[in-house]
């Protein structure tokens, strides 16, 4: 189940990634459903996924508070 939600907000990052606005929101409500570690997880997914999309930076302070 925990796998399936880790990739489910995944998806859902991906796909709002046009949007620097939508990408924080969806982030915000990332972490308050996913559990520490896969925090730990998404932090590192995070930090890959927006090396080519400047935009998106910013939201990276959410998840390193």
């Amino acid at each position: 189940m925990s796998k399936m939600m880790f990739d489910y907000t995944k998806s859902i990052l991906e796909r709002v990634s046009f949007d620097p606005v939508l990408f924080c929101k969806e982030l915000e409500k990332a972490i308050k459903t996913l559990l520490p570690y896969e925090m730990e997880q998404l932090q590192e997914w995070l930090t890959s996924f927006i090396v080519g999309k400047p935009e998106l930076k910013e939201c990276l302070l959410l998840v390193k508070v």
